[in-house]
């Protein structure tokens, strides 16, 4: 599959300076015993498999039978998209479906908020760059809510046209870890802050990757799951618990370095327990991460936290 790359633009000042610091696993229905005939199983839709593309031979298939192999015998509704550059993989699955964002929204607040700095032609305030590093590398809600009062959800849905996200649908009345957001959307995300384009600069893409790359060891699991050593993460995760649809877990991620560069976006819910999302997406991670990086060795490979942690946003009461 062949990638249209937006060209690279010259640099800009720096708005940020560098920083210091799916598949739904259903059992088969079976009838109750009024009958005979009741007592035999009844016919279940065949679960959606991921949709993959390569350039490289049997690659989309290996990642589409492992995906599947990942989620046998897991409950809990899955969506996923996959973009690797060095293969030209594109994989995807329910990747235009809505999911509740939790805190992985944190990324495109900090991505409104540099984009909108750039288009005022000026740096991040001492007190924006506080904010931001504490959103991302530590998920703190206090600084997410006072980072999305200042720019409004009209600033949000701006930054949202200009990056081509046209699924995401900012959380209303300050809940933002209610914002709507597909897979695809994103991906998108995630490519603009990975390549040079014309919506972020290259200081705002270094801005955005340097505090991905700096979450603390306790929020870093999900997505990187299994990355070789070889690569570096840049990581954003959430979840959130609500009557319905029980556990939205998420995560996303980008690994870049060493000539292969790729991104990786998970999104569940209806999952019983967080500890079940998390599980999840990790298995998905070690098995894309296997199949990227055949050769890498398995002592090599990055084991996150046993104990994740993640805040949990604000949401209205039910």
């Amino acid at each position: 599959m062949t990638r249209d790359r937006i060209p690279r633009l010259p640099r800009r000042t720096a708005v940020c300076a560098v920083l210091t610091a799916a598949v739904v696993v259903t059992p088969v229905a079976v009838a109750g015993p009024a009958s005979a005939a009741a007592a035999a199983p009844r016919p279940v839709a065949a679960a959606p498999r991921p949709v993959c593309v390569s350039h490289q031979s049997g690659l989309a298939d290996k990642l589409s039978k492992d995906i599947v192999g990942a989620l046998r015998g897991r409950s809990g509704t899955v969506a996923i998209s996959l973009r690797d550059d060095a293969t030209h993989t594109r994989c995807t699955l329910r990747a235009n479906q809505r999911f509740d964002s939790a805190s992985v929204v944190k990324v495109t607040v900090l991505s409104t908020l540099l984009w909108d700095a750039q288009r005022h032609h000026r740096a991040l305030t001492k007190r924006e760059k506080t904010l931001a590093t504490a959103m991302i590398t530590k998920s703190d809600n206090a600084s997410t809510s006072k980072l999305w009062k200042q720019l409004k959800p009209s600033r949000v849905k701006a930054f949202l046209r200009a990056a081509g996200m046209d699924a995401t649908v900012p959380g209303k009345n300050g809940y933002w870890g209610l914002t709507q957001i597909t897979a695809n959307d994103q991906e998108r995300l995630l490519d603009l802050i990975t390549h040079p384009n014309t919506v972020l600069t290259d200081a705002s893409r270094s801005c955005v990757l340097t505090l991905m790359g700096k979450v603390i060891r306790e929020q870093r699991w999900g997505t990187p799951a299994g990355a070789p050593r070889s690569v570096q993460i840049h990581v954003k995760n959430g979840w959130l618990e609500r009557s319905t649809h029980g556990w939205r877990v998420h995560s996303i991620g980008a690994f870049t370095g060493d000539g292969h560069d790729y991104t990786l976006t998970v999104l569940t819910q209806d999952n019983r327990t967080m500890k079940a999302g998390v599980a999840t997406i990790e298995a998905v991670a070690r098995a894309v991460h296997r199949d990227l990086n055949p050769t890498a060795l398995a002592d090599t490979l990055y084991t996150p936290t046993d104990r994740p942690q993640e805040a949990l946003p604000a949401i209205p009461k039910e």
